[in-house]
């Protein structure tokens, strides 16, 4: 059996358990995948930004700006942050995420793409998540890793619409997941064993999309080819075999192949 074939029911059952004994894992947020590619008149929505809901991305083609929205209360408390699955090629990739608010600074305005600008009106500032260094993770039932960079909470003073936007300030194009909330709640796309596994490819550009910066030309560092979530990632700071919980609980949905 292969992992992308498993029924969503076998996700579902386990939700619970890996929540409890994996907190920050990937399978703990609701996932959701950009589909069609965001743009500032259609943002992605989300519709309770306490929930902990993960938004696989992509920065397409060069020059590609994503854009997120959700709504808050006055003194509610979101928190934001970035995590980089390991496609190959992508240990230095880093976008910059932009959060849009009422009564925010708008001195970063700045540097804003020219898509997110119109944004940042009347009473609407900007706060910036430049990338930090990146720490790895490793998922140990969907065994797959990431690199975890930005993360933030935000308290907004004011209730209305909050953007949240994304790009790459050289232009380099890669995949990335936008993770909003903290609340643990079952749900997600229903498709996401299929998604995942399509998206955990490189990003090939099309003919007519010009030439990206490579992110790893910015250093000449040795690049290691990344763990698929078909395949073993190895790495010293992995978790190594599964553990017999989740040796249990694969063997338990007839799915032992998956700890191998």
């Amino acid at each position: 059996m292969k992992r992308s074939s498993l029924p969503r029911t076998y996700f579902l059952l386990l939700a619970p358990l890996l929540a409890l004994f994996a907190p920050g894992s990937a399978l703990a947020h609701q996932p959701f995948f950009e589909d069609p590619d965001t743009t500032a008149a259609t943002p992605m929505v989300i519709s309770d930004p306490e929930m902990s809901t993960a938004l696989f991305s992509t920065l397409e083609k060069p020059g590609d700006v994503d854009f997120f929205s959700f709504t808050v209360s006055a003194g509610q408390t979101i928190e934001i942050g970035m995590t980089i699955p390991q496609v190959e090629g992508q240990k230095l990739f880093a976008p910059t995420i932009a959060v849009i608010a009422r009564e925010m600074d708008r001195e970063a305005s700045d540097v804003l793409p020219a898509d997110a600008l119109p944004l940042v009106s009347g009473q609407f500032g900007v706060t910036l998540m430049e990338p930090v260094e990146a720490e790895f993770f490793f998922e140990p039932f969907s065994r797959t890793a990431y690199w975890q960079r930005q993360r933030r909470r935000f308290t907004f003073a004011s209730e209305g619409d909050v953007h949240v936007v994304v790009w790459h300030p050289q232009l380099s194009v890669g995949r990335y997941t936008l993770v909003v909330g903290q609340q643990e709640v079952l749900g997600g796309d229903p498709g996401v064993a299929r998604k995942l596994n399509e998206y955990w490819t490189p990003v090939k550009l099309s003919p007519g999309d010009g030439t990206a910066v490579s992110h790893d030309s910015i250093s000449n560092a040795t690049q290691e080819p990344a763990a698929s979530p078909l395949e073993t990632a190895d790495s010293e700071t992995t978790a190594g075999p599964c553990s017999w919980l989740f040796r249990l609980l694969a063997s338990l949905i007839g799915a032992l192949e998956l700890c191998r």
